[in-house]
């Protein structure tokens, strides 16, 4: 976990210079877990950001947060008014070298009298939690999480009852100097490779400062611990103290690391990382620069993860359900087939009248429909003839009525079940919560979900389609959903643009835009290779891509959104990568 005891202390050190002896001027909270504090500094004015988020806790000052807050203000952020809007911010500081930060609010009471509140900010985790502590009794005022005795036996966080601080681990504090001996004792009796003996036994170490310590002493991190010699206990230590040496004298590193060939955000650190030697790295100077960077996306798209989860889960069941009912019709439909069988019977048995007589249970007639072989037809003994005859003309001509009507089910199905892959693919693709607001607004209008007010239908998407350069410096314009999808393909797609779309797969229509200009391989195999990434079969390999041009490319009358026909197009077979991906260049 980045979010650990090093950049904790870098974190609270740089907090508390740039904001004691701030005031608190307004206390909201856009999420269940998650406060913004809206400080009035000497100089300027800051967005404080503490997050008790399970997935990405966090603290840090904003610069880009624009969050929508509730029109009713929840318990805690009401009680964090009463309590300590309008205070000064007297300190803030981190718990020992614990993942835990303590801001320290003098604020007046009621009878104007000063007192100090205590916000702890817990960052563990699933147990993170933001608890409101009033000093001079240490009782729990509130919390953004209440634990109550039936969610923790060891640690309860209540109104009114005493705060206590997480159970101690009985790990070696790294502010305090560090002794070999200490060092040595605990490693030689720890079961487990080197890395983890140092963050098992060093408090506020992750694995990844457990890491870049051996990497920077040049030990394999996965040694086992007990076998580790004198030496190299000393050289654990020197590396420790050093660190510990640069953060009380806060000398800091604010660090990014990226993947470039995939362009992802791997780690962030307050010190620098040297186990990341060939990445690319990218230095800020404020440490909460760089947690805003790194949590921006990974926490927007996990709220829209959340957010979307039951939209999802409500698509795939009828998605499955649609499914079976094309197995079970297309079942039937193999039945129906059959119906041809019953018409030649009904004419055999007319053709052959005079041989056949009331009472018999069957007859063998030549079937001069298939070389003349024989066929035993079954009849009916209270039956004439004549009856038996109409009997099959009448089988034939309900499984012919069948037939058809269950071939015009099935091919309407298929296209439903086309459309909610589709979907599906849309709301994992959402980077925004406009981008599943356009998409809930669109499954409301289709009927898939219930809602007082039918949204007004509006051609035009809400939210940008993403764009790329080719490496001949063509536009390629890739839609994300069925609306951008529609919108990319019927209105702006000239008819002699190249149009590409996985052969058979959900996914992103893509445009080339060449208005009929000779394109070159690459230019196709890039286009494709988008095509192939935004599909569901993102993961596999020598995906089907089909092209052709956009006049091609037709919306049949009443077809769902982002569903279209094409003709006269070509297939290329693409593996979609990240890596690959990253080399086209975005516009």
């Amino acid at each position: 976990m980045s979010f650990d005891g090093v950049v904790i202390n870098s974190l609270a050190g740089e907090l508390d210079n740039i904001l004691a002896g701030s005031k608190i001027d307004k206390v909201y909270q856009p999420e269940k877990d998650e406060i913004c504090l809206k400080i009035r500094g000497k100089n300027d004015n800051y967005k404080l950001i503490l997050s008790a988020s399970a997935s990405y806790p966090r603290v840090y000052l904003a610069n880009q947060y624009e969050k929508q807050n509730p029109k009713k203000a929840p318990v805690f952020c009401m009680t964090l008014r009463k309590y300590i809007q309008n205070g000064i911010i007297v300190g803030i500081e981190q718990v020992g070298f614990e993942r835990i930060v303590k801001i320290s609010v003098d604020s007046y009471d009621e009878l104007r009298e000063k007192t100090t509140k205590e916000l702890y900010i817990e960052i563990m985790g699933k147990h993170s939690n933001i608890i409101l502590v009033s000093k001079n009794e240490n009782r729990i005022i509130d919390s953004i999480k209440r634990v109550p005795f039936s969610i923790s036996r060891l640690r309860q966080i209540l109104p009114g009852i005493e705060y206590e601080l997480p159970p101690s681990q009985d790990k070696l504090n790294p502010m305090k100097k560090i002794e070999i001996e200490d060092l040595k004792d605990r490693f030689e009796k720890f079961d487990g490779s080197l890395y983890k003996a140092i963050y098992s036994n060093i408090q506020g170490f992750s694995p990844l400062i457990a890491k870049e310590i051996c990497h920077r002493i040049g030990l394999n991190p996965e040694l086992p611990a007990n076998k580790s010699f004198l030496y190299d206990y000393k050289r654990i230590c020197d590396q420790v103290n050093s660190m510990s040496e640069m953060l009380i004298k806060k000398e800091y590193y604010p660090n990014i690391i990226i993947d470039d060939n995939s362009d992802k955000i791997i780690e962030f650190s307050s010190i620098k990382l040297s186990v990341y030697e060939n990445f690319k790295e990218i230095k800020y100077d404020s440490m909460s620069t760089a947690v805003e960077e790194y949590y921006q996306m990974k926490d927007i798209k996990d709220r829209i993860k959340q957010k979307s989860s039951v939209m999802k889960k409500n698509i795939s069941l009828r998605l499955d359900r649609i499914n079976n009912k094309i197995k079970k019709q297309e079942k039937e439909l193999k039945e129906a087939e059959k119906a041809e069988e019953y018409k030649i019977k009904g004419e055999l048995i007319t053709s052959y009248i005079y041989l056949i007589k009331q009472g018999m249970k069957s007859i063998r007639l030549a079937n001069f429909y298939d070389e003349n072989k024989e066929i035993e037809i079954s009849l009916k003994e209270n039956l004439s003839p004549s009856e038996n005859a109409q009997k099959y003309f009448k089988k034939y001509n309900k499984l012919k009525t069948a037939s058809e009507e269950l071939s015009r089910l099935i091919i309407g199905n298929k296209e439903e079940a086309e459309y909610l892959e589709n979907t599906i693919l849309s709301i994992d693709n959402c980077e925004s919560n406009v981008e599943l607001k356009e998409i809930r607004e669109e499954l409301i209008r289709e009927g898939y979900i219930k809602s007082y007010k039918i949204p007004k239908k509006n051609n035009k998407p809400n939210t940008e389609l993403l764009k790329y350069i080719s490496s001949a410096g063509n536009i390629i314009i890739v839609g994300k959903n069925n609306k951008q999808n529609d919108y990319l393909t019927l209105r702006l797609a000239d008819n002699e643009d190249m149009w590409f779309h996985t052969k058979n797969i959900p996914g992103s229509h893509v445009l080339l835009k060449c208005a009929g200009k000779k394109v070159d391989e690459n230019e196709i195999r890039e286009a494709a290779l988008l095509a192939a990434y935004y599909s569901k079969a993102k993961m596999s390999s020598n995906v089907p891509v089909d092209y052709t041009i956009r006049k091609n490319v037709k919306k049949p009358s009443g077809a769902k959104p982002g569903l279209v026909i094409y003709e006269k197009n070509k297939t290329i077979y693409i593996t979609p990568s990240e890596e690959e991906k990253s080399k086209i260049v975005k516009y």
